[in-house]
């Protein structure tokens, strides 16, 4: 199967609620998940308090549940670039950041947050850091890692004195209203409220996404297939200490389906509403669904040429002007008819979608960042290719009709009168090997996707692929929990020489920056292999030698590490003791 089990994780009790209610899951880079149910805190009855679960996917037995102190139902968690801090929102327009406290991911506080009374929030995101990282397939035999993996000018969606990226947040609520709140430098919080046009009106769905140029761009539907999906630029600004927003409308569009005279009427309603990367404001995906089916479209936005009226045709053009141009947008593909989707998953992994790169890909069977993810109604889950929508993989469950072997609760699900069991929320692992899931029972899923989406691979290309995914991780520094789910007992000796030969061909500062990260990965590694279990205990033992040589060595002062630069104050008593100037000027 090119997606299977690992394993799930049941909050208990079990919801008794209406399973119509939304829920909520987020990935960070350090493999937490942070999900919703619709479960309310029942051991204490007047505390109604939605609660937060979070994960560390590493030690899964561990859940460590925060009481959000959100009154109505949690619609948005957002993880920031570091994955140490926490988003969530719920739909009184409410907004907390929560924060690790003393980097415990089982102890966490909420220090600040914003509001906006009695508007519900529908999209939320952390404002761009400005930091981008280019994934390149067709450079993955390269031994420099600048070459497999390059920074892309990107511009911060705000900067302070010096090009530094303000910290902050963005949210767009229902009816139209675009909040922006911003982390001074003294820990103070500064908000500010606009609204994305002049008439406001319902925002079903939105998505946020970012430019290049520091601008962002948001994405709304009032809900209804047959009104036209809006664009607005958002501007932010600082102002003399004030937070300005500015707004403008880009190009719109109708979906594809409503002008299909077969299916004009046939799915009324658009339920997703996603970009497909937060970097790329565009290419856009959208669901359209009724109660017993729904169709995905892809769209793009295109530069085309404006028409000339026939009057201007003969006139002799002017040396060095360029014809006219508009922007549009154009559907690059659209699915057949579909079950009734339940949730979408968009990939995290910076591949580049050039024709070279996705040529590269499909030559090499390197699937990951690919592919997108479809959850359905009916327990099944399909994977489609993110700019085609050919389907890549389909996995029946978790309550499907080819459930996992030997779970007989599936079997009993199903001759049961109740609804299926299907996933209500879904979320990629930052190296797209992973995919989690909520489903409408309150449970928390999580499966395993191939790297080659179960196309046979010989030996030496499965390495090769892993290798360029453990680089990536080790280069970025997010974690590669993901990654090792692939590995096998067998691969891990060929892993880890190969991880080092790679290590010790690139530049000496490179290797500095690297030097532990390189030896946590293989300490993770060797756990994996009954023959390497010893050798992870020896990389574990170097961690902790590093980090006490570090700390030492931070306490000596420079002369004595043996630089050829003196520390400050005994340059300055040199400097002085040379200086035997001590007669005083006389001014006429």
């Amino acid at each position: 199967m090119e997606v299977a089990y690992v394993c799930e994780w049941e909050r208990r009790p079990q919801s008794t609620h209406c399973p119509s209610v939304p829920l909520v899951c987020s990935w960070s880079c350090r493999n937490l998940v942070a999900f919703t149910s619709d479960l309310k805190n029942q051991e204490d009855e007047k505390d109604v308090s939605q609660m937060i679960h979070i994960i560390d996917t590493d030690h899964p037995w561990d859940v460590y549940s925060i009481n959000s102190g959100h009154a109505e139902v949690i619609s948005c968690l957002e993880w920031d670039q570091s994955g140490s801090r926490l988003l969530s929102a719920d739909g009184d327009g409410n907004i907390r950041c929560w924060t690790m406290a003393e980097q415990l991911v089982n102890s966490w506080e909420s220090s600040m947050g914003s509001s906006l009374a009695g508007e519900p929030i529908v999209a939320l995101s952390w404002l761009h850091n400005g930091v981008k990282l280019a994934l390149h397939v067709e450079m993955s035999g390269s031994t420099n890692f600048g070459e497999k993996f390059s920074r892309v000018k990107f511009s911060p969606s705000l900067t302070l004195f010096g090009g530094k990226p303000m910290e902050g947040w963005l949210a767009v609520s229902i009816s139209g209203l675009v909040t922006v709140s911003l982390l001074k430098p003294n820990g103070t919080l500064l908000t500010s409220t606009e609204s994305l046009c002049r008439l406001r009106g319902r925002v079903a769905l939105a998505d946020i996404a970012f430019t290049g140029g520091g601008n962002i761009v948001v994405a709304a539907t009032d809900g209804c297939s047959s009104s036209p999906v809006q664009f607005y630029k958002v501007v932010v600004t600082m102002v003399n200490e004030k937070c300005r927003i500015d707004t403008e409308l880009l190009p719109s569009l109708f979906m594809r389906c409503t002008t299909d005279a077969v299916r004009r009427d046939k799915y009324p309603a658009v339920t997703h509403l996603k970009f497909l990367t937060r970097e790329n404001s565009e290419q856009v995906l959208l669901c359209a669904s009724s109660q017993g089916g729904s169709i995905v479209e892809c769209w793009s936005l295109r530069k085309e040429g404006l028409p000339v009226n026939n009057i201007f045709q003969h006139r002799s053009p002017v040396v060095g002007e360029k014809q006219p141009t508009i922007l549009k947008w154009r559907i690059l593909s659209a699915t057949n008819d579909l079950e009734r989707v339940s949730a979408v998953a968009l990939p995290k992994l910076p591949i580049s979608i050039s024709n070279t790169d996705l040529k590269v890909a499909s030559d090499t069977k390197f699937c990951p960042g690919l592919g997108l993810a479809l959850s359905f109604h009916d327990g099944s889950l399909q994977i489609l290719h993110r700019l085609s929508l050919h389907t890549m993989g389909v996995f029946y469950g978790p309550g499907g009709s080819a459930a996992r072997p030997g779970d007989d609760s599936a079997i009993k699900r199903q001759r049961t009168g109740g609804p299926a069991l299907h996933f209500k929320a879904l979320q990629f692992s930052w190296t797209s090997l992973a995919l989690a899931g909520v489903d409408n029972q309150g449970k928390l899923h999580m499966l395993r996707v191939s790297p080659s989406m179960g196309q046979l691979l010989d030996m030496n290309t499965t390495l090769r692929h892993l290798l360029f995914l453990l680089e990536y991780c080790m280069v970025t520094g997010y974690d590669w929990w993901d990654v090792l789910l692939h590995v096998q007992p067998g691969m891990v000796h060929s892993l880890v020489e190969k991880l080092h030969e790679e290590y010790m061909r690139q530049n000496h500062a490179l290797q500095q920056v690297l030097a532990t990260r390189i030896v946590a990965v293989k300490a993770s590694l060797c756990k994996l292999s009954s023959a390497t279990a010893a050798r992870a205990c020896d990389f574990h033992a170097k961690l902790l030698l590093m980090a006490i040589s570090s700390t030492f060595k931070s306490l000596l002062r420079p002369h004595t590490l043996h630089s050829p630069d003196k520390s400050p104050g005994d340059r300055l008593a040199e400097i002085c003791s040379k200086n035997t100037d001590t007669g005083t000027h006389t001014h006429t």
